[in-house]
């Protein structure tokens, strides 16, 4: 296995309040942050609806950190440009997406964001195999994607090792995200089947907590937890 990356955070917006966006940014900010998570959903791929890229533009206004942007929309190929330019350095797109992810992948690339694909916890991994070694990012979707407080999916942490597996054998530099349930309580498993980059959210933006202590206990637990046993040496 190659050596361990660092553990990277990054809260959800899906959980702060929408009401004070800039206290949230500014929050996760003082928190030290990795990166802000932007949930897009569109009422078609997932029942809910959420972001679009108006919010985007707002939220890039106001920090220099770097925003993951989640498409779980049905149709992405239609949106990557409006994404892009309002400032999502990543754009991460659903493998159960509509169109030829492999070329949306290499689209989001030429508009100059980093490339990502997601993948829920029910669709099989060979779904992603082929397109690892074209992209920045992976999440595994450790809850079912389209709303934020449901409880973590055990079966991710499989997920995630065979992920980890694959990206050591590729030699591959990418980020391994878990996203869904995230808690003080689940993300040593996740960082021990590998992942190194953990979407936060109610964990961070908890009710009547501060989201710069939820941020400081996550950390701590982060880097006190060594990841598992080796992968398979790359080759």
């Amino acid at each position: 296995m190659s050596a361990p990356r660092t553990p990277r955070i990054a809260p959800s917006l899906l959980s702060a309040d929408f009401a004070d966006l800039a206290g949230a940014i500014r929050a996760a900010e003082e928190g030290r942050a990795d990166a802000l998570h932007l949930d897009v959903m569109d009422g078609h791929f997932v029942p809910n609806i959420s972001f679009g890229p108006a919010v985007v533009k707002a939220v890039r206004s106001r920090t220099r950190l770097p925003l993951d942007v989640h498409l779980m929309i049905a149709e992405p190929e239609r949106y990557l440009e409006s994404f892009a330019k309002a400032g999502g350095d990543t754009l991460v797109l659903h493998v159960e997406s509509q169109g030829n992810i492999t070329a949306l992948v290499r689209r989001v690339r030429d508009l100059g964001a980093h490339p990502g694909i997601a993948i829920s916890p029910d669709t099989p991994l060979e779904r992603i195999a082929p397109l690892i070694p074209e992209v920045d990012e992976v999440i595994v979707m450790s809850v079912y994607p389209g709303f934020s407080g449901q409880s973590f999916l055990p079966q991710a942490l499989v997920r995630l090792g065979a992920v980890r597996k694959s990206l050591d054998r590729l030699a591959r530099s990418v980020d391994l995200s878990v996203d869904g349930g995230v808690t003080l309580e689940t993300a040593p498993g996740a960082r021990g089947a590998g992942a190194d980059f953990f979407v936060c959210g109610n964990s961070v933006y908890a009710k009547g907590q501060s989201p710069q202590e939820n941020l400081r206990a996550m950390r701590n637990v982060l880097d006190s937890t060594p990841v598992g046993p080796p992968s398979d040496p790359p080759h």
